[in-house]
């Protein structure tokens, strides 16, 4: 296969593009994002129960989901979450288990329920995803709080219609509130009390199922709701009717005020009220895409809202994403320069262009893999593609270096680019193997962070296989056509020069290597020494060792319990 390519320079050039072409094709597919995608393994029952406090949802609801879902199979646990109105049961899955089953015996066990509470509705059954944070928006105004919760609301709408900003989640805010005052002084004049106010209250804000109507083509189910949601339609409630037959509303003996469960949650942002819009976007969206869309938007709304009220945008979790991508591209631009800088040194300038070329080919061709393997580009791929860099200019160097000796032994172009190549091929693959028995344990780690920490083994070896065959196929092929264009000029006065010192720098490393052969004893004993004595400052805690450093942020949290 060496010395097919070699010998065919239109096969190798157009294997070359091919992996170019599909790796550029893939490049934009890829979603960028801080974190990679971590699948889930739990389902979320919610049953909404009007009208029941978390007790009676506890009774009627949470008990009679645990034993309905007792048979099933892979349960890790069960969580059930009694609210007011609401059950929701959280059940989770062992990773051994076959998910979509899994979801198969969940939907089935709630199905068969016959004996949940006649009020509760329906069950909702899903998967619960996982979102990351991307960015928050700040909404500042000097204005009441249900004000500003509607203006958020409002603002949310209009992100959500852009395509691009896939979710967005008000903070600031506790469950709103009807506040109903009234003063004893109406209470004794009517002959109420606070209790037969909340009775009275309750028998007209209404909202039951009164059953279903069904046709050959479908079942519609009925309900009966005369809630109020406002203070103005809470004020018209009638509470009771005097003889002479005029009617008493709860606004006439009562102040209605819209308001929040818990006035102490709340966000103030550089010192003023604020809502806190953050979006979050699903494992298929990329972060970068997300935040254009929504730097956009609010460029768009903060041109139409008067002055006093601000949109700002913070807590940008894509900051991470941009900074690697900046440094993978730094070191990835600097190597290439380094390397061609070095090989021009010893080579020709064409003969250094097609060592160095083998990066930027492997790196595309591995993208196309990586997008039909489902990773994205997050914190950790991004390492492993680091880490990639120094191996794959390794192995270029070194069947480089090899057929050009081969042409110092006066082989022709091809034959050196075959034989320079074969000489150098068992070394190249051993070391593909000891980085892949280093990595791959890496591959079987159970858990969140074990789907999170293979990332690194799989990018790392896709890319070095690629680059195997780049090394293999693409490599000497233009090695060969570089050594067959080479000038037959004399070398210039600098390169002389160059040679000339730096034989002698390696007849200086020779008589180093000779001296040290000869106390070898001594050598290899001072280097067992250094390395005991290494070992030593890590067992006495002079060399720190800690799993996770501690690393520098931008952000101080403070909680005060009171």
């Amino acid at each position: 296969m060496i010395r097919f390519f070699a010998s065919h320079p239109t096969a190798a050039n157009l294997l070359m593009l091919l992996l170019m072409a599909i790796g550029l094709y893939t490049l934009p597919q890829i979603n960028r994002e801080t974190f990679p995608l971590v699948k889930a393994y739990s389902a979320e029952i919610m049953i909404p129960y009007p009208g029941a406090a978390p007790a009676d949802v506890e009774q009627g609801i949470c008990l009679t989901l645990e034993n309905a879902l007792d048979g099933i199979s892979f349960v890790e646990e069960k969580v059930c979450q009694a609210r007011q109105n609401l059950g929701l049961m959280t059940v989770k899955m062992y990773e051994q288990g076959d998910f979509s089953k899994f979801m198969d015996d969940v939907n089935s066990a709630v199905d068969s329920i016959n004996d949940l509470p006649k009020e509760a509705e329906l069950a909702i059954v899903s998967e619960i995803g996982r979102t990351q944070n991307v960015i928050s928006i700040a909404l500042t105004a000097d204005m009441p709080r249900p004000e500003l919760k509607n203006l958020a609301e409002l603002l949310k709408q209009k992100l959500l219609q852009n395509p691009n900003i896939p979710l967005v989640e008000i903070k600031g805010f506790s469950e709103r509130q009807l506040l109903i005052e009234v003063s004893s002084h109406n209470l004794r004049r009517y002959g109420l009390s606070l209790q037969d106010l909340a009775v009275l209250v309750g028998k007209q804000d209404i909202d039951l199922p009164v059953g279903s109507i069904e046709t050959n083509f479908r079942e519609t189910q009925l309900r009966f709701t005369d809630e109020r949601r406002g203070a103005e339609e809470l004020s018209q409630l009638v509470i009771m009717t005097g003889k002479n037959g005029n009617e008493v509303r709860l606004g006439d003996i009562a102040t209605i005020k819209d308001t929040f469960e818990l006035a102490e949650d709340k966000v103030i942002f550089n010192g003023y009220p604020a809502a806190l819009l953050q979006i979050n976007k699903n494992s298929t969206d990329d972060s970068l895409r997300v935040l254009q869309a929504v730097e956009e938007m609010v460029a768009i709304e903060q041109a139409k809202l008067p002055d006093g009220i601000d949109l700002v945008l913070t807590q940008d979790a894509t900051s991470i994403v941009k900074d690697r991508i900046s440094m993978l591209l730094n070191n990835a631009w600097q190597g290439l320069i380094l390397v061609f800088g070095v090989m021009w040194l010893f080579f020709t300038f064409r003969y250094a262009f097609w060592v160095v070329m083998g990066l930027p080919v492997s790196f595309l061709a591995s993208l196309f893999f990586l997008g039909k393997l489902g990773i994205s580009i997050n914190m950790f791929s991004m390492v492993a593609l680091l880490l990639s860099l120094g191996i794959l200019m390794d192995d270029a160097i070194v069947i480089a270096e090899s057929i050009g000796s081969q042409i110092k032994k006066g082989l022709s172009p091809l034959k050196a680019a075959v034989t320079g190549t074969k000489i150098v091929a068992r070394g190249v693959v051993s070391s593909f193997l000891t980085t892949l028995c280093i990595f791959v344990g890496l591959i079987f780690l159970e858990g969140d962070l074990g789907q999170i920490l293979k990332v690194i083994p799989v990018v790392l070896l896709t890319v070095i296989t690629v680059s195997l065959v780049e090394a293999f196929c693409i490599l000497p092929s233009h090695l060969n056509h570089s050594l067959s264009h080479a000038s037959k000029q004399p070398p210039s006065n600098f390169r002389v020069q160059f040679e000339i010192k730096f034989e002698k720098f390696r007849q200086s490393v020779f008589s180093l290597v000779e001296r040290l052969i000869q106390i070898r004893y001594g050598f290899i004993g001072f280097v067992i020494a250094f390395f005991l004595f290494s070992i030593s400052m890590l067992g006495s805690g002079i060399l720190k060792f800690s799993a996770f450093p501690n690393i520098e942020g931008d952000m101080i949290q403070a909680r005060i319990l009171m």
